[in-house]
């Protein structure tokens, strides 16, 4: 189904609308990713939260389990630290207690810091970097084989404004995005029209996170959207609606 911005940003999942898929969050425990967990589990889906926390994500396992939705997992990850080895036992884990994955959602990142290029630190460079692009990447390969498994594989990359137009002061973050933009582009061209998986970036805007209260510490956090108000997105590309959609970036709201 081919919506347009404007209808992906209201979209209205159909009840059981990832009835028994198996979907995978990153930074499940807090914000963005908490929020896409509930959401996906209410719509039906078995999720599995993936993060560095994990009281955070045991908080979310019993909020799942009181909705009466399918038994989440818990996997946990430290993006900064995984290896190679780590996303391959990962994968090995998912084929044989699912045999597939139907959605993989990398919502995890890190700010960095926000200061001017010249005076950036290294060892802040390497982290942001690391969390944001190598280990999206890693994990998205090791993954690929459990999500070549699904009859309807949806990869969901996050990125941001500041990853389509240079913007001073947001070094690494903004430069990482960018780089998520392209990798978006070049796999999903790679995937088109050779399987069942398809591969999408969502840019969740400004909304009331952690991360943005980091960017923007003066900001009125009210003035924001709550993280389940950009959800309608999420569910889109996440379910069966979305099987033509590929290669592409899409805005979770207006803003």
């Amino acid at each position: 189904m081919l919506l347009s911005a404007e209808q992906i940003i209201h979209y209205t999942a159909p009840d059981n609308h990832l009835q028994d898929r198996v979907i995978l969050i990153t930074g499940a425990g807090d914000g963005i990713g908490k929020a896409a967990a509930l959401a996906c589990a209410k719509a039906g889906a078995i999720v599995i939260l993936a993060g560095r926390t994990v009281a955070k994500l045991e908080q979310v396992y019993d909020q799942i389990l009181a909705l009466k939705a399918s038994e989440p997992v818990i996997y946990p990850i430290d993006l900064e630290g995984a290896s190679q080895d780590d996303y391959e036992h990962l994968a090995v884990a998912l084929d044989e207690q699912f045999g597939r994955l139907d959605g993989l959602l990398l919502n995890a990142g890190v700010l960095g810091q926000r200061t001017p290029l010249n005076n950036y630190r290294q060892d802040v460079w390497d982290k942001v970097l690391k969390v944001n692009v190598s280990a999206q990447f890693q994990m998205t390969q090791a993954l690929m084989p459990v999500l070549e498994k699904s009859a309807d594989g949806s990869v969901i990359f996050t990125t941001s404004g500041v990853g389509k137009v240079g913007r001073a002061f947001w070094g690494a973050y903004a430069i990482s995005k960018f780089a998520v933009e392209g990798m978006v582009q070049t796999w999903a061209a790679e995937l088109e029209g050779l399987g069942n998986v398809r591969v999408n970036a969502i840019n969740p805007g400004a909304t009331r996170t952690n991360m943005r209260a980091q960017a923007y510490p003066a900001e009125n956090p009210n003035s924001l959207k709550s993280a389940e108000e950009i959800m309608p997105a999420y569910l889109f590309l996440l379910g069966a609606d979305s099987s033509e959609v590929n290669g592409q970036s899409i805005n979770a709201q207006n803003r």
